[in-house]
């Protein structure tokens, strides 16, 4: 049996680094290439063309993008966001060869901002044109993966795991502050998708590994929504000593959601770990490793003044 050629991009990153190490632990079914910026620069399409084409994959994955968030206080000084994402994609998409796929990660941001509702469904899709670069760089691609067939987008909406920014992301920040004694703090209560990175990686794997997917786009989202409040009290339940939780801002800020419905049409057999027990057990992870983290960075606390609030 033949074994599935995968390149990772962006691999350095959350995503991929999660990714490269899924994969990589089924040697018997799986040979990965791990592509970070010190082996090609993603923007250069003759550096793009020549590490794909030695590889020879049967699917590229890529996680590579220039994210907007609350630590770079959703700026990027001179960074062209716009640019940066498409030139990463069509790169990659143009040195594959015709007959691998592609798995692009996508984002709730490709809705819009201004258009969130609940449970968005892949229908709502173009409703409306996402203004900011990040969430309209994803936007282009979505679109032309359209009616093309090798290319299938996979939208994310929050991502939780080892590997992630524990100096904002919110749950591996909030178990961070737990550790060290400190209060949980919220700026503003809301409902966001938040799906265990170990659940994201079996869904990854059967597009990966699977026949063709029926559709060009999938929210990769739980089936659960729990507000923040109600994520803040499960890291309390996993601690040995619960803290205090801090919501600085009154009312709710604009829900992050998306509907599975689709992704679950084409799986049905597909579960979802309850936030629950994927909290413990980031809590212990996190506990096995409190003295490699950066505590200082913690207790700053800088990047929550970033934060967005809904007046009402």
């Amino acid at each position: 049996m033949s074994k599935t050629r995968i390149f990772v991009a962006g691999a350095s990153g959350f995503i991929g680094r999660s990714a490269v190490e899924y994969f990589s632990a089924a040697p018997e079914k799986y040979e990965v290439f791990a592509c970070t910026d010190p082996v090609a620069d993603l923007r250069d399409p003759e550096a793009v063309k020549r590490v794909v084409g030695d590889f020879g994959p049967d699917c590229v994955i890529n996680s590579a993008a220039v994210v907007s968030t609350r630590k770079t206080a959703y700026a990027h000084g001179d960074t062209d966001v716009t640019a940066a994402n498409l030139a990463m994609f069509f790169n990659l998409y143009r040195a594959k060869s015709p007959g691998a796929r592609l798995i692009q990660l996508g984002s709730g941001a490709e809705y819009d901002i201004r258009a969130y509702r609940p449970k968005m469904s892949e229908d709502y899709f173009d409703a409306s044109v996402p203004a900011d670069p990040y969430g309209f760089s994803k936007y282009v691609v979505s679109k032309f993966a359209e009616g093309r067939g090798d290319v299938t987008v996979l939208r994310v909406f929050g991502l939780f795991g080892r590997y992630e920014d524990y100096t904002f992301k919110f749950i591996s920040n909030a178990i961070v502050k737990s550790l060290l004694g400190m209060p949980i703090t919220i700026n503003q209560n809301t409902v966001q998708d938040f799906l265990w990175m170990g659940d994201f990686l079996r869904v990854l794997e059967r597009f990966a590994a699977g026949p063709k997917p029926a559709h060009a786009h999938y929210n990769v989202t739980p089936t659960e929504s729990p507000d923040l409040l109600a994520l803040a009290g499960l890291v309390n339940a996993a601690a040995e000593k619960p803290v205090e939780v801090r919501v600085l801002n009154p009312g709710m800020n604009l829900e992050y959601t998306g509907s599975n419905a689709r992704l679950l049409a084409e799986f049905p057999d597909l579960k979802f770990t309850p936030h629950a027990e994927a909290i413990k057990e980031l809590y212990a992870y996190y506990r096995a490793n409190l003295e490699k983290l950066d505590a200082d960075a913690v207790k700053a606390d800088e990047y929550l003044k970033n934060c967005r609030t809904v007046k009402k």
